[in-house]
C-alpha cells in the first residue's frame, strides 16, 4: 500500500475492475428482495454541472447502501434525449440535432463514469431511439382505440420564439419555460390524451404516497383541483345563432341572488358570433388571445371588456341581466362563463367597480359584530345569507343545498363536481420530438398508424432552417401510403413529457424488441422504491408519470398503481457570484474559479479580487448555479483537481439532500483532508504488524471504550442511511469515530490492532456508499480479496454499547451539585447511598432533613432536602 493517496490512479483502477467485472449489471432474482433506485434522468446539454452530480451522488449512495443490506438492486441511467434545446443548439452549430445529441450522450457518460456512479449501463436507453419511441407510438394508437385520444381545434399557449404549443404547466409567469418569451393564444388542431377520465383516481391514490413528500402532494391536489359546485343555466334574453343559453359553474351557490351581471371568454360561441358585426370586439377579442393565462398573471390583469349589449335571465329572480366580454374568464376553464357577484368576488368587484355596475351584498358574517363595507372590497368568506328572499339567514351549506334543490327543481341546474385539470395536449409543432403515429385522411379525418408500419422514423440527416420543421417541410416524408389510399403523416411531434413519462418503467425492459414491457420483469422491479429529482418537477413530470403508469396498468403492462413509491427531491446547489458593473450601466459576472477572496481572521470574505489583474469585484451573493450569473463550477474541473470521492463527499456532507447546498472550495478541500487522513491512518495500521484475533473478554477500558465509539457509529450511520436519509450526520458520525481511532492510537498489542482494525473496517464500509474508489482500494490494501460493494453491511453489536462505567449527575433541590462515575448498572438504593455519602452533596444535606430521593438510574439523583 502506497503511503500518499492519490486520487486518480485509485479511482481509475476501482473504474476498471467495476466495468470489467459488470458490477453493476443486475437480473431478476426472485429468491432476493428488490430495490429499483432512480434518478430523473438528464436532457444531454453537453455537460453535467453540478445539480447532476448532487442528484446522482445521492442515488448512488442509496443504491451501494441497498445492495449491502443484502438487496438486488437496480440502479439504471438513460437520456431524455428530445426537445427544443437540440434544435437551437443544432442551429446555432450548423449541424443536426441527432449528431449534436449523440455527441452529447457520448461525452456526459463519460463524466458519469467518472465520478464513479454504479450504474447498469446494459440497460441503457435515449427516447431519441426508435426502438424506444417505437412504443410509445404503440401505446398512443391502443390509447386512440380505447377512446382516450382525441383530436380538436384548440386555444392553446403559444411561444412565439420556439414556435410550438406549451402546455399550461410549462407557462411560467405569462412566458415559455424554456425561451422566457411572452406567451400568446392561438386556435390550432391539437392531439389531447384524457387525463380527466383519471383526475379522481389520481387525486385519492396520493393518499397511497405516504413517503412523498407534503408539499409536492399538495401541489397536486392543487392543480388537480377537485371541487364540489353547482352548473347553473341561465337563458339569453334573445337567441345568438340558435344558441338560447349558456352554462355557468360555481361552487358559491350561496351568492347567487347577489349576481348583478355574467362574463363570458372572449373565445366563447357567443362572443365570436357577435364578433361577426362588431369591430370593436372584434378587436378586443384579438388583443385577449395575446394575454398571458398564467395564473399569477390573470389575477393581477387589469381587468378589461365589452358590454354585449345582451342581456341574460336570472334562473331564480327572473330578472335581467347584462352581459359582458370579459378579459378574466378563460375558454379552458368550465364552460367559459361565470356568473358575476361583485361583492363576494374579488375579480368580479373588480370589473364592477371599473365599469359602474351594480354590486349587491347577498352574504353577511356569521359573527354579528364583524363589519363589513361592501363598497370597499368584496366579502369572500362564507356566511349567512341576507338579501336573498327565502334563503335568508342559511349558512353556507344549507344554503347550497336548497338553493341547488331549487335550481334543479326548475331544471335551471345540477351539483357536479369539476377538476381544475385538463386534457393533456401532446402535439407539439417542432422537429426534434416522437412523431405522432397518426395517418391524415385526403377527406379528412385521420386513422393510427398500424403497428406493423411502426416506428414511424423521424429522419435524422436534416438541415435546420431556424423556421420550419423538416419534416412538416418535407413533403416526401408527409406523403405515403396505406391500403392503396394516399395519407399523410401526421407532422406534429409528443410533448416530451411523453418519453419521459414512463421511462422508468422501459428500464426493466430496455433490450425488449418485440414488446412494449415484458410483464414478468416490469411488475419484478415496479413500482421504483427510490425516485429522487427536483421539486420543480412536482406538476409537469410527476403527474404525467403517474398518469401514464395507470394507463399502462390499465392495458395490463403492469401491476401497482403507482410508478414511484418513496421521492426526494434534493435541493439546489448555489454558489457565490462575483461581478463588475460596466460604465454603460451593464454587469460582467465573473466565476468563482476567476476570483480571490481576502477574509478576516475569522475566515469571512471581506473582498473579491480578480486573480488574473488583481481589480477589486463585488460580491454578490449566493444563489443558484446558472449560466446568467456565471457561477457555476465545472464538475470534471474539481473531479480531475480533487478526485472523484471528495466530490461526492463534499455533496453529500455539506447539507441534508433535501435543503440547498452551497458550493465551497473551502468545504470541497475539508472534504479532500478527511479522505487523506483516512488513507494515511489505514496505512499507519497496516504498517503496525498483524492484528489478533478480536476477543471480546480481555479488552481493557481504553479498548471497551473504542470498541463501543465503533458500534455506537454503526447504529447511527445505519439509522441515518436507511430511516432519516441524513447523509451529511452520517459522514459526521465517520469522522467522530475516525478521531476516536487516532486519539487512541496506541498500536504496542495484538489486541489494540484487533480494535483498531474493526473500527477502520467498519468507517471504510459505512462510507464506501459515499466515496467508494477509496474504500474499495483500502479494503483490497486490508488483505481483502473481495469486492467491498458486496460486503455485508456493518451489524451493531448490542453488547459492545453497554458501558462499564456511566456518568450519574446528583442534585440537591433540583440544581446539580455533582458528577460522579458509577459502575453500570447499580440498583437505585446503590445510587441513592453514593449519593447521600457525597461530600459535595453533603454540604447543601447536612442539618436538612432528606424529604424525598427522585432516582433514575444511570443517569441522575435528586434529593430533595430542607
Amino acid at each position: 500500500m502506497e503511503e500518499q493517496y492519490h486520487p486518480q490512479s485509485i479511482e481509475a483502477n476501482a473504474q476498471t475492475y467495476w466495468q470489467e467485472n459488470r458490477c453493476f449489471e443486475v437480473t431478476e432474482d426472485p429468491n432476493k428482495e428488490k430495490f429499483y433506485c432512480l434518478a430523473m434522468f438528464p436532457y444531454p446539454s453537453g455537460k453535467l454541472h453540478m445539480g447532476h452530480v448532487r442528484n446522482y451522488t445521492i442515488t448512488d449512495v442509496i443504491s451501494r447502501f441497498q445492495r449491502m443490506l443484502g438487496k438486488n438492486v437496480l440502479h439504471p441511467m438513460g437520456w431524455d434525449a428530445f426537445g427544443l434545446p437540440a434544435e437551437n443548439a443544432a442551429i446555432q452549430n450548423n449541424t443536426a440535432p441527432a449528431k449534436w445529441t449523440y455527441s452529447n450522450i457520448d461525452y456526459m457518460k463519460e463524466q458519469l463514469n467518472s465520478l464513479g456512479f454504479g450504474f447498469d449501463w446494459n440497460r441503457e436507453l435515449a427516447t431519441c431511439q426508435p426502438s424506444y419511441y417505437k412504443w410509445e407510438q404503440w401505446f398512443f394508437t391502443r390509447l386512440y382505440e380505447k377512446g382516450l385520444v382525441y383530436k380538436k381545434m384548440s386555444t392553446v399557449n403559444w411561444d412565439p420564439v420556439d414556435q410550438t404549443v406549451l402546455a399550461n404547466e410549462q407557462v411560467i409567469d405569462g412566458k415559455g419555460w424554456r425561451s422566457g418569451a411572452t406567451v400568446e393564444r392561438k386556435e390550432i388542431p391539437q392531439w389531447f390524451i384524457k387525463i380527466t377520465d383519471y383526475a379522481d383516481e389520481l387525486l385519492t391514490s396520493l393518499d397511497d404516497l405516504p413517503d412523498w413528500p407534503e408539499q409536492v402532494k399538495t401541489m397536486q391536489r392543487n392543480w388537480i383541483g377537485k371541487s364540489k359546485g353547482v352548473e347553473i343555466t341561465f337563458d339569453l334574453s334573445t337567441q345568438i345563432a340558435g344558441v338560447n343559453s349558456f352554462d355557468v359553474y360555481t361552487t358559491r351557490p350561496d351568492t347567487l341572488m347577489g349576481v348583478t351581471y355574467v362574463s363570458i371568454a372572449a373565445e366563447h360561441p357567443i362572443a365570436l358570433e357577435l364578433a361577426q358585426n362588431n369591430p370593436e370586439l372584434k378587436q378586443f377579442i384579438a388583443e385577449c388571445k395575446k394575454q398571458s393565462t398564467a395564473e399569477a398573471d390573470m389575477s393581477a390583469l387589469e381587468k378589461r371588456g365589452i358590454d354585449t349589449g345582451l342581456t341574460a335571465i336570472h334562473p331564480l329572480s327572473g330578472k335581467t341581466v347584462a352581459v359582458w366580454v370579459a378579459n378574466y374568464v378563460l375558454m379552458d376553464y368550465g364552460s367559459g362563463a361565470v356568473m358575476a357577484v361583485p361583492a363576494h368576488d374579488e375579480r368580479d368587484f373588480e370589473f364592477a367597480q371599473k365599469f359602474g355596475l351594480p354590486i349587491v351584498q347577498v352574504i353577511e358574517p356569521a359573527d354579528a359584530e364583524q363589519s363589513i363595507d361592501i363598497s370597499q372590497a368584496a366579502y369572500t368568506d362564507k356566511g349567512v345569507c341576507v338579501n336573498s328572499k327565502e334563503f335568508d339567514g342559511l349558512n353556507f351549506q344549507a344554503a347550497f343545498d336548497e338553493i341547488s334543490a331549487k335550481l334543479a327543481s326548475l331544471g335551471k341546474g345540477k351539483v357536479t363536481t369539476n377538476y381544475r385539470l385538463r386534457d393533456w395536449g401532446v402535439s407539439r409543432q417542432r422537429y426534434w420530438g416522437t412523431p405522432i403515429p397518426m395517418f391524415n385522411l385526403p377527406e379528412g379525418g385521420e386513422i393510427p398508424v398500424p403497428m406493423d408500419k411502426l416506428p414511424i422514423l423521424l429522419p435524422e440527416d436534416v438541415i435546420m432552417d431556424g423556421v420550419n420543421s423538416p419534416i412538416k417541410s418535407d413533403i416526401e416524408w408527409r406523403k405515403t401510403e396505406h391500403n392503396g389510399l394516399s395519407v399523410e403523416h401526421e407532422t406534429d411531434t409528443f410533448d416530451t413529457f411523453m418519453e419521459s413519462s414512463w421511462y422508468y418503467a422501459r428500464y426493466t425492459s430496455s433490450n425488449l424488441n418485440d414488446a412494449m414491457l415484458d410483464p414478468d420483469k416490469a411488475n419484478y422491479w415496479l413500482p421504483v422504491d427510490q425516485y429522487v429529482g427536483g421539486i420543480e418537477h412536482a406538476i409537469l413530470h410527476l403527474l404525467y408519470a403517474r398518469f401514464f403508469h395507470k394507463l399502462m396498468r390499465d392495458e395490463g403492462l403492469v401491476d401497482c398503481n403507482e410508478p414511484f413509491k418513496s421521492l426526494l427531491c434534493q435541493g439546489m446547489v448555489l454558489a457565490e457570484t462575483y461581478y463588475r458593473k460596466n460604465a454603460d450601466g451593464s454587469t460582467t459576472w465573473f466565476n468563482p474559479t476567476e476570483v480571490t477572496l481576502e477574509k478576516d481572521d475569522k475566515g469571512k470574505p471581506t473582498a473579491a479580487k480578480l486573480t488574473a489583474t488583481g481589480e477589486l469585484v463585488e460580491i454578490g451573493g449566493t444563489t443558484k448555479m446558472s449560466k446568467s450569473k456565471n457561477n457555476g463550477v465545472d464538475p470534471q474541473t474539481a473531479v480531475n483537481l480533487y478526485g472523484a470521492d471528495t466530490v461526492r463527499l463534499f455533496t453529500m456532507f455539506a447539507a441534508p439532500p433535501t435543503q440547498t447546498l452551497e458550493w465551497s472550495d473551502s468545504g470541497v478541500e475539508g472534504a479532500s483532508r478527511f479522505l487523506r487522513r483516512l488513507w494515511k491512518t489505514t496505512h499507519g495500521h497496516i504498517e503496525a504488524g498483524t492484528p489478533a484475533a478480536l476477543n471480546t473478554e480481555k479488552l481493557d477500558q481504553t479498548q471497551q471504550d473504542l470498541r463501543r465509539k465503533t458500534h455506537e457509529t454503526i447504529a447511527k450511520v445505519t439509522d441515518d442511511y436507511a430511516v432519516r436519509q441524513q447523509f451529511n450526520t452520517a459522514i459526521a458520525a465517520v469522522m467522530e469515530l475516525l478521531n476516536e481511532v487516532s486519539r487512541n492510537a496506541d498500536r504496542s498489542s495484538p489486541e489494540t490492532l484487533a480494535v483498531e482494525r474493526e473500527a477502520i473496517e467498519a468507517a471504510i464500509r459505512l462510507l464506501t456508499p459515499v466515496a467508494p474508489h477509496i474504500g474499495h482500494s483500502l479494503w483490497l490494501a486490508l488483505g481483502h480479496t473481495d469486492n467491498i460493494i458486496d460486503q455485508p453491511w456493518p451489524l451493531v453489536d448490542e453488547a459492545a454499547l453497554v458501558k462499564a462505567s456511566v456518568t450519574v449527575v446528583l442534585q440537591v433541590n433540583g440544581k446539580v451539585r455533582a458528577k460522579i462515575d458509577v459502575a453500570n448498572g447499580l440498583t437505585k438504593d446503590e445510587l441513592e447511598a453514593a449519593a447521600l455519602d457525597n461530600d459535595s452533596v453533603k454540604k447543601f444535606t447536612d442539618g436538612n432533613t432528606i424529604r424525598k430521593v427522585i432516582v433514575i438510574p444511570n443517569k441522575l439523583v435528586n434529593i430533595v432536602a430542607n
